[in-house]
């Protein structure tokens, strides 16, 4: 099972390259650009077919992908009668639409994937199918029986269990009137929640049952909102303390000390927690699901946010190559001068190859650590 949930991940992150790139193709044909390759991996071509102007194949290297689009950089030479097609005279708004497009995709991706598990594939939640009234509790008093179904809580109807139940401990013993389910029919109870000194708090006196929850359309879109949000958010933080993680990578991979579930993570280590996930025996068959999804979900949602940092070679520096093209275009008309020749990215080389050179490093940094001190989420 490890292994299936490994290669189950591989192939997730293929498609998910797939897609980054397809957002890049689909938008610079839409303008008009000229694209001459679409490949999955980098190396020696595998297998390859064209359709029109575009050669479309595979790789032998599983490390990515990439849709060249010609005219990157005023010194590629464009066919005769093509030169307007090029990528760099494109006005930057176009620009800005095709280098974000490759990010969008992953969010959309990470969107699509979590409205599924709320929607499709459910999630574990407290239900307010009442599986046990305890003696003499207030639920007993009032006459709340196994296989109630709480619907409503003081005529508010119940969505979440695990948070409406909490009106119950703020009621301060006060009546409060459920409307439960019971055999198809509704019915209506009163009960005074009980003060209970060892837990400090109001109850019931029921516990509810422990089950797979799926959500209708719209609550589902609602939901998918805001945990895509929240994992935008999150990953928003990680990559800003993500320099203050290196040295404990360091110290993880080169000193024996322990991972942290929390630090950085490698490809080579996402995929292991992947099968770890699949294979869990601590989990039930929906919750091995749902993790995956979620770990592809949220990897997808890190490296749409990852690829817009403004730093060359990311897609995030050629936006923002772009952007400063439209500044130094604003000050020139300010001025009543001709609009200024567009920024060549090739002039920033040495800056690219410095980013490129510590993105490496890190990389085969994390590979070591993920291969000779993996971490571990205890699945």
């Amino acid at each position: 099972m490890q292994v299936i949930g490994i290669l189950a991940f591989v192939v997730a992150l293929l498609l998910s390259v797939m897609v980054h790139e397809f957002g890049h193709y689909i938008t610079a044909k839409k303008f008009n650009m000229k694209v001459t390759e679409f490949f999955l991996g980098f190396g020696k071509k595998l297998w390859s077919f064209t359709k029109g102007e575009t050669e479309f194949g595979l790789k032998a290297i599983p490390a990515g992908g990439y849709c060249r689009i010609e005219g990157m950089t005023p010194q590629d030479q464009m066919p005769a009668g093509e030169e307007s097609r090029a990528f760099f005279t494109a006005s930057s708004g176009k620009k800005l639409i095709v280098l974000g497009a490759g990010s969008f995709a992953h969010f959309v991706i990470g969107f699509i994937l979590i409205f599924a598990i709320f929607a499709g594939v459910g999630y574990t939640a407290l239900l307010s199918q009442i599986e046990q009234v305890s003696p003499n509790s207030a639920a007993a008093q009032a006459g709340f029986q196994k296989g109630d179904e709480i619907v409503a809580v003081d005529g508010k109807k119940v969505k979440n269990w695990y948070l409406d139940s909490r009106l119950i401990g703020q009621s301060q013993g006060a009546e409060m009137k459920f409307t439960v389910k019971r055999e198809g029919e509704e019915v209506t109870l009163t009960a005074r929640p009980q003060f209970i000194e060892d837990e400090n708090r109001y109850v019931l006196g029921v516990v509810t049952k422990v089950g797979t929850k799926r959500e209708s359309f719209l609550p589902a879109l609602s939901s998918s909102a805001r945990t895509t949000g929240t994992l935008i958010k999150e990953s928003v933080k990680s990559l800003f303390t993500l320099p203050s993680k290196v040295p404990q990578l360091v110290r993880q991979t080169f000193m024996g000390e322990e991972r942290d579930p929390n630090g950085l993570v490698g490809i080579v280590g996402a995929a292991r927690v992947s099968g770890d996930a699949v294979s869990s025996e601590r989990l039930n068959e929906n919750e091995r699901l749902t993790t995956f999804i979620l770990i592809v979900a949220s990897l997808n949602i890190f490296v749409g946010i990852f690829n817009l940092l403004p730093l060359l070679p990311l897609d995030g520096g050629h936006m923002a190559v772009a952007i400063a093209d439209e500044f130094r275009a604003l000050f020139a008309r300010i001025r009543k001068k001709p609009r200024p020749a567009g920024i060549d990215v090739n002039v920033m080389t040495p800056i690219t190859m410095g980013v490129f050179g510590v993105l490496a490093i890190l990389t085969v940094i994390l590979l070591v650590a993920d291969i000779i001190n993996p971490v571990s989420f205890n699945f």
